[in-house]
């Protein structure tokens, strides 16, 4: 088994389980209710050449509440590859320094070239439109657990994914993962030009799942069991791609009157985050916020058990973990935010 994650092709069912019951287990530790010091003395690399908030504090958060301590290091400013260096130099360097790297690098293959020269483990935090396979687990994780919720299971469910479907590498990731399960619904929603990849519609149409292109959501839908948008990444256009695109107006925008007129009270919403909440911005509506069917706190709160399944994971704790646990000395409020639904 490699000592590395990087891409959910090296994903099966059985190891997507076993993480699965990990971060249950995680839980406690993940909701403040315990504490865990298994990883004391252990140091991890936060190693971020692209702008990043939710992923590189949640890896922080994790490996922090395994007792661990953390090094960040942001954008290639403060990198010796403004100097020259190679990722595999940097990469030797940091073995040197730390227990387990995560990077986030805006070229393809970045990772996994930085992953190459190395033995300590090396999670893949994103690499440019590729893939990002901690954030595909945390959704998948999260859909599991909405769905129990619900009492619905996760065999022919209809799962809408739509904006940047070519650049968004956390819709590559998820659709990877959701193939490996029985047969579902998936519909595509993009504009021209930012399409899902067609190797991974071929993919998905291989391994039996219903692939459904549409070019708006001023459509009508079979009812849908999960919203998963995402923002468009005008980042990674080219000028020309930028012009395109500035006359699109809100045929990719999520809102309640979408929701209301075209989903199900039991629907999911859920986003990668960030969101872009301007004005006029094809992305998740802000008048979503006080809708229960809006997951993209619970899901991002996910984030820290999974990615703590994941160290314990590669790290080789997962049996030993439970003999560190002690409860917590401080205040933990019953709710993180003050409009949070209760179930």
């Amino acid at each position: 088994m490699s000592p590395h994650l990087l891409s959910v092709d090296q994903l099966d069912l059985d190891r997507i389980s076993t993480l699965f019951s990990l971060a249950q287990r995680m839980e406690p530790i993940a909701r403040r209710e315990k504490v865990c010091r298994v990883l004391e003395g252990a140091v991890l690399g936060n190693l971020f050449f692209e702008a990043s908030t939710r992923t590189r504090v949640s890896f922080h958060t994790a490996f922090s509440r395994l007792g661990g301590s953390v090094c960040d290091t942001t954008g290639f400013t403060f990198s010796s590859m403004a100097k020259g260096e190679t990722l595999t130099d940097t990469a030797r360097v940091l073995a040197g320094y730390c227990d387990a790297i995560v990077m986030r690098h805006p070229d393809l293959g970045s990772v996994s070239e930085f992953a190459s020269a190395i033995n300590v483990p090396v999670i893949n935090g994103g690499d440019g439109p590729g893939e990002h396979p901690s954030q595909a687990l945390l959704d998948l994780y999260t859909i599991q657990k909405e769905f129990k919720r619900v009492g619905r299971p996760l065999e022919g469910a209809h799962i809408l994914m739509t904006g940047d479907l070519k650049y968004g590498r956390t819709v590559h990731s998820l659709i990877k993962l959701l193939t490996l399960y029985p047969p579902l619904h998936i519909t595509l929603v993009a504009p021209a030009g930012l399409e899902m990849p067609t190797y991974l519609l071929s993919l998905a149409e291989d391994r039996g799942h219903k692939i459904e292109l549409r070019a708006t959501l001023h459509e009508n839908f079979e009812p849908i069991d999960v919203v998963y948008a995402t923002r468009i990444q005008k980042e990674r256009f080219t000028e020309e791609m930028v012009e395109n695109f500035a006359g699109v107006t809100d045929e990719y925008r999520v809102n309640k009157a979408f929701l209301d007129q075209r989903c199900t009270p039991d629907t999911i919403v859920m986003h990668p985050l960030p969101r872009d909440s301007r004005p006029g911005a094809n992305d998740l509506s802000p008048d979503l916020n006080q809708d229960p069917r809006l997951a993209i706190f619970r899901q991002t709160d996910n984030g820290i058990p999974v990615r703590m399944a994941i160290f314990a994971d590669l790290m080789d704790i997962s049996s030993d973990f439970d003999k560190h646990l002690a409860p917590v000395s401080w205040r933990v409020p019953a709710q993180y935010g003050v409009n949070d639904t209760t179930f």
